[in-house]
This record gives structure tokens, C-alpha cells and sequence, in this order.
């Protein structure tokens, strides 16, 4: 089974509302509050899952989700923000809202609606599933600019 592909989704989550949750302010992200401390072994050297989470930040830069100046070891990134493409995926409407929440403001539904949004409670619940799920769309997802 491909775990570390489940891990990939979960860390890449978890670290997208974050930088959501601070734009477009720059912030340092420590990979500790995503998936916990792991001493390092041994040697010193950081565990397997430590250098599998730097990796996904570090792709999701590389495929133009996301900026930062720089690593702090393999520890954090520091300086780092969401761009366009991540920011403009993460707020657009990806459910239709229930009928409860069709009365509240606009801004209400708008937000409630919101991949970040639905990221955020599906990782509070702990539903890994819905986690892959969303992500998955998050990838597949078309921004369009007018």
C-alpha cells in the first residue's frame, strides 16, 4: 500500500490551510505542528517521514503552488506563502451548500463553500478519505482568470 502517498496528501492539507489561514502574510512553517516532533536518529539525521514532508513542500514549489526563501535543516520553511495558482484553488466553492446555509450572507456561503474551507474541517473530523479526496480535486482543478 502507498502510504507515503496518504502522507503526501495529509502534510501537503495541513500546510496549505495554514499558509491560507496567514495570506498573504509570509510565515515560517514548521513541520513539527503538521506532523508532529520526530526525534532525529541516531546520527542526527531526520527520519524518513521529517524528509518526506520537506519533500512535499518543496514539490509543491517546484509545480508553482507556493514560495519560500529558504529551509531552516529539515525543520521548516521559512518565509514562505501561497501563490496564485494554491490561493485561487483553495478559494473557490467546491460543494453545494446545504439548505440551512442558503439564508446566510453571502459571505457566509462563500466562505463555508471554500476548498480551504472544507480542507479545514475534513482534517479537524480526521477524515483521512475526504482529505484525499479534496486534494486530489485541489490538483485536478482549473483555475480560470477573467
Amino acid at each position: 500500500m502507498d502510504l507515503h502517498i496518504d502522507d503526501f496528501y495529509t502534510d501537503a492539507a495541513k500546510g496549505l490551510v495554514v499558509l491560507y489561514q496567514a495570506f498573504p502574510n509570509k510565515i515560517t512553517l514548521y513541520f513539527d505542528d503538521l506532523i508532529g516532533y520526530i526525534a532525529p536518529e541516531e546520527f542526527g539525521l531526520p527520519s524518513d517521514r521529517q524528509q518526506r514532508c520537506l519533500s512535499t513542500f518543496l514539490w509543491l514549489a517546484e509545480e508553482g503552488y507556493l514560495r519560500y526563501k529558504s529551509t531552516v535543516r529539515f525543520e521548516a520553511l521559512d518565509q514562505i506563502q501561497l501563490c496564485e495558482k494554491a490561493f485561487l484553488r483553495l478559494s473557490s466553492a467546491v460543494t453545494a451548500l446545504p439548505a440551512t446555509i442558503e439564508q446566510a450572507p453571502a459571505s457566509v456561503r462563500r466562505v463555508q463553500a471554500s476548498l480551504a474551507n472544507q480542507l479545514r474541517a475534513a482534517l479537524k473530523a480526521e477524515r483521512s478519505e475526504a482529505v484525499i479526496e479534496l486534494m486530489q480535486l485541489f490538483f485536478q482543478r482549473q483555475t480560470q482568470h477573467t
